[in-house]
């Protein structure tokens, strides 16, 4: 087993001869030697870029991972910003290999536009209003005008929403989510509305953050996580267990700091983890430590997490229901033997 320096910490990789070849988006990511991801147009602590144009969130970290798996570098990703009515059509027309996009999974999505391979935020929709306007709950507020993007679960939501309450409301509706963002902030709208942790990240880019508040209520299940085309089954192998990869190891301890003492454990199901017995890395045409690979440059689940929008980040938001199931939460990866 040798060591490789991928993005300044310790990665495992290890060569080996004769390993299957998978479908045909593998294929050709190796080929061109990146993996084209699609993500948001901006979502701080989900996928952002930075002012040098560097990506960071939840969403891109899921993307470097399947990188680290595939490629054994974690950097060879290219990000491609699509909008939320658009992000399914780069999808499906091969423009993307795959989509970490805060994207929720529903039963029509999953059927006509790809695959999802997991979920990495539980979610729900929510509502954030000015403090000036005093309202307390979402049950106050008939008559709103309401913000929100178009192409999205939320406008349907909140259309169920409002007529089960007998409520009216006027939808204002924009493509680009900072488009949203500046509608609500200069008041064309009383409400605006979309997953919770998107208004914690977008209430970030408020004039003045601190005027505004997220109302109580929870509308929606909003599981939110990545897909891939249908049609390729061994890409959507590697794209799920890339997910289950960074969950595993957060329940077993392996993190980026401890990975490579790892592969001398004693454990098997952490020696199978990163790859340092077994052989689960050839099943789905990838090299056996793929997930020591992904821990090692990426982390696991928590790292990403405490990372990018965990308590300690401008989001602030709490695991909740993303811990692990062990600890109170419904995050839970089926196990890799």
């Amino acid at each position: 087993m040798q060591f490789l320096k991928t993005l300044g910490v310790t990665a495992l990789f290890v060569a080996s001869a004769g390993v299957a070849q998978a479908g045909e988006t593998l294929d050709a990511v190796k080929a061109k030697g990146f993996v084209q991801c699609g993500v948001s147009q901006g979502l701080p602590g989900f996928s952002n870029p930075d002012d040098q144009g560097d990506w960071t969130g939840l969403d891109v970290d899921f993307c470097r991972a399947m990188a680290a798996a595939v490629l054994g570098d974690a950097e060879a990703v290219k990000f491609t910003p699509l909008s939320a009515k658009v992000r399914f059509t780069a999808l499906t027309s091969g423009e993307v290999d795959v989509l970490s996009r805060n994207t929720t999974w529903t039963m029509s999505r999953d059927t006509d536009f790809g695959e999802f391979v997991g979920v990495n935020y539980y979610d729900g929709q929510g509502f954030m209003v000015p403090k000036s306007l005093g309202v307390a709950s979402a049950t106050e507020l008939s008559g709103a005008a309401v913000c929100t993007n178009t192409g999205t679960t939320t406008e349907l939501n909140v259309a169920d929403y409002f007529r089960a309450n007998k409520m009216d409301y006027t939808v204002v509706a924009f493509e680009k989510a900072d488009e949203v963002v500046a509608a609500y902030d200069a008041g064309r709208c009383d409400v605006y509305t979309t997953d919770r942790s998107g208004l914690a990240a977008q209430r970030t880019k408020l004039s003045k953050p601190d005027d505004h508040v997220v109302l109580p209520e929870i509308i929606s299940k909003e599981p939110l996580g990545p897909l891939v085309r249908h049609g390729d089954n061994e890409w959507g192998d590697i794209a799920r267990w890339s997910l289950n990869c960074m969950i595993n190891a957060e329940e077993m301890g392996v993190s980026s700091a401890n990975v490579a003492d790892m592969a001398t454990s004693t454990n098997p199901a952490i020696k199978r983890l990163v790859g340092a017995e077994g052989d689960l890395g050839s099943k789905i045409g990838l090299d056996n430590a793929f997930c020591g690979n992904i821990i090692a440059s990426v982390g696991n689940y928590a790292e990403s997490y405490e990372r990018n929008v965990g308590p300690d980040t401008p989001l602030k938001l709490e695991r909740g229901v993303n811990a692990l199931w062990s600890q109170g939460g419904v995050l839970y990866a089926a196990p890799m033997r």
